[in-house]
């Protein structure tokens, strides 16, 4: 169970991708100052956290009450992480997440940046949802499923860590450093995604060659 914890630590850290957040999150608190931006911060991980420790308790119940099976949603989610993976490495997932964080600036209405864009879809979108629901078919236990809720609440502590000083970490790092630790992560991903991929695939021929079986006198 702590290799599965562990490499869902990594699967979720590098989708929340906190230091692609860095300069998104400066751009939708572009009059804050370090107090404040400290609060939108708070809250944004606080939302996100909940949202994501929901979808790890009743991820499972919801797929069985769809009548997915959980090979069919590793099949499904592993490729989806994979294209997040690709989009990290092309720099592709920047541009879109810089499009949402530019309409929650633009747009008037939108009173508080801390539910939208940085808790959803900026660290709790749906490539983090899906990772969720697909750790939490490997945890099944009771146990498994604190583990699971554990280790979000450690990302979002390390999120929150990463947005309170957002403004240093930008500095320092510049647009070299963050693309070359995206393109890192990126591979990174892809890798784990594959193996969502081989192992819900394993699953499904599994089911398939056990159902006739099933069905005989």
């Amino acid at each position: 169970m702590v290799d599965i914890l562990l490499s869902g630590f990594v699967t979720i850290f590098v989708i929340i991708d906190p230091l692609g957040l860095v300069p998104l999150f400066l751009a939708v608190t572009p009059d804050a100052d370090a107090n404040e931006r400290r609060s939108v911060a708070i809250r944004a991980c606080v939302i996100a956290f909940a949202i994501l420790a929901l979808f790890a308790i009743a991820g499972m119940a919801l797929l069985q009450g769809l009548g997915i099976t959980l090979g069919a949603f590793r099949v499904a989610g592993g490729l989806f992480l994979f294209w997040i993976g690709f989009e990290l490495v092309f720099e592709r997932r920047q541009e879109r997440h810089r499009r949402s964080a530019d309409r929650a600036v633009d747009d008037p209405e939108v009173a508080d940046v801390a539910a939208f864009p940085l808790a959803i879809p900026l660290i709790a979108g749906p490539g983090a949802i899906s990772a969720v629901i697909l750790l939490s078919g490997n945890l099944p236990t009771v146990a498994g499923r604190i583990g699971l809720v554990a280790i979000l609440l450690v990302a979002m502590i390390v999120t929150f860590g990463f947005l309170a000083v957002a403004d240093r970490i930008d500095r320092f790092l510049g647009v070299t450093g963050r693309a070359v630790i995206s393109r890192l992560l990126g591979v990174l991903l892809a890798a784990l995604a594959v193996q969502f991929v081989a192992e819900g695939a394993a699953q499904l021929v599994e089911t398939t060659t056990a159902a006739p079986l099933s069905t005989s006198p």
